[in-house]
């Protein structure tokens, strides 16, 4: 389980540039999600061997800068509340500002690594200029360019060095399934419908530090782990809706589960935050089920169920193959259908196929659908195998795997849910050298 990491600071100092840089030198190598460029606003980044997850606040803050004023004091407390270090960008082109040494008296008061980073410093005169900023207070500032990265080596160095290390200790091994979804959509509601009001509950696990609590579930014959973001410490000063906060508490639930249930409020749709949602858990790697909740308030005839569910594949392409299930938490309509799902998905995502029947299946497809040449040159994808991996990874042995681009990956991946049943489960495929 990572750690998470926020870049905090006013508008235009840079902390898009400096998340795009660090984000990218990762999703080149590692995490290169098959054709979605979507909200960059969370991502997973590494340095010297130790993976965090990376949060621009920045992204989260639209409109004017007086509003923003207002949003800054609030996400710089959830940050405080919820990362395990912080990143503070200043801009040495305007010196010290107001809204700084607000924020900075906030951070004054945080028991957390806190890193001062005064950007946009590219040449000898601007180095001596950034000694204004101990005047904030906190302590040693570390100059950086993060349009070119100058710089960034050292402040990485002293962040990675500064983070907890993850324990992440369980109880048992049962299945995680994490309650996902934006504020309001019925999490809670979902849960107690679940769990009853005989609570079927053998105990509460807290998960890690001031993480979600892990209810251990018994009934009907399924045993899993159930991780509530819902009720993670609701903070009374923190507005519900800031879109910013149910991805920070999402963030830290889908990292350590096996299947995300996803709650979409019917009413609302599935809109951009339950989007971001979404992308996230697939991002992860996780199994996911869509939950759309509160179906019984919903004016309906005959056809409204299929027109619910082709906008919302229309709206997760091209990973599509992902259970959707109505319920209403309200009179527990399908909610153990909900469970049932995820425990499917959940072996869909541990289920290993053996080679041989790998290659029985697969060779053919391939040999009837080529990769494209690419100047002339013709792959030759000789050999499948599986990888021993928590979630389904194959490695697809050819004689030219650079040349094999994004929708011919994205392919493999459809003929691979076509066959062999991963039905909620995102497919990782990797083209190595024979």
């Amino acid at each position: 389980m990572s750690n998470i990491v926020a870049i905090v600071g006013r508008p235009n100092v840079g902390k898009s540039t400096f998340f795009n840089r660090l984000i990218q030198r990762r999703e080149a190598i590692v995490d290169a999600v098959s054709g979605v460029t979507r909200d960059r606003h969370y991502g997973k980044s590494d340095w010297n061997g130790k993976e965090f997850s990376l949060i621009d606040t920045g992204g989260y803050v639209k409109g004017s800068d007086d509003i923003f004023e207002a949003e800054i004091d609030k996400q710089v407390e959830l940050a405080i509340d919820e990362a395990d270090a912080i990143i503070f960008m200043v801009d040495v082109e305007t010196g010290v500002t107001g809204m700084d040494e607000d924020v900075a008296n906030l951070l004054r008061k945080v028991d957390k690594p806190v890193f001062l980073a005064v950007n946009k410093v590219d040449n000898a005169q601007r180095a001596t200029d950034a000694v204004e900023f101990y005047s904030l207070g906190l302590g040693e500032y570390y100059t950086i360019a993060s349009i070119n990265g100058s710089g960034t080596g050292e402040l990485l160095d002293a962040l990675v060095e500064a983070l907890p290390e993850k324990e992440t200790k369980f109880d048992n091994d049962l299945p995680r399934f994490a309650v996902v979804g934006r504020p309001n959509a019925g999490k809670s509601s979902f849960i107690n419908a679940l769990i009853g009001e005989d609570r079927y509950i053998v105990t509460d696990i807290a998960g890690t530090t001031r993480d979600s609590i892990d209810t251990k579930y018994n009934r009907f014959g399924f045993e899993f782990n159930l991780v509530d973001t819902a009720g993670i410490r609701r903070k009374s000063k923190v507005k519900e809706d800031l879109e910013f906060y149910s991805v920070m508490r999402s963030v830290r639930a889908i990292e350590h589960c096996d299947v995300c249930l996803l709650v979409v409020d019917a009413e609302r749709g599935f809109d951009g935050q339950v989007q971001n949602i979404f992308w996230l858990a697939e991002r992860n790697r996780k199994g996911i089920v869509i939950l759309v909740n509160k179906w019984d308030l919903v004016e309906k005839d005959h056809k409204t169920t299929k027109e619910f569910e082709t906008h919302i594949r229309k709206q997760i392409e091209p990973f599509t193959d992902v259970p959707i299930v109505f319920i209403s938490a309200l009179t527990k309509q399908r909610i153990y259908k909900a469970i049932e799902t995820a425990v499917d998905v959940y072996k869909n995502r541990s289920k290993k196929i053996k080679t041989r029947e790998l290659n029985d299946v697969m060779l053919p497809i391939i040999q009837i659908n080529p990769p494209p040449a690419l100047k002339g040159k013709y792959v030759k994808i000789k050999f499948i195998t599986q990888l021993p991996t928590p979630q389904p990874q194959f490695a697809f042995f050819c004689n030219l795997p650079q040349y094999v681009k994004e929708p011919y990956k994205r392919f493999l991946e459809n003929k691979l849910h076509d066959n062999f049943d991963f039905h909620g489960v995102p497919i990782s495929i990797y083209m190595r050298k024979k």
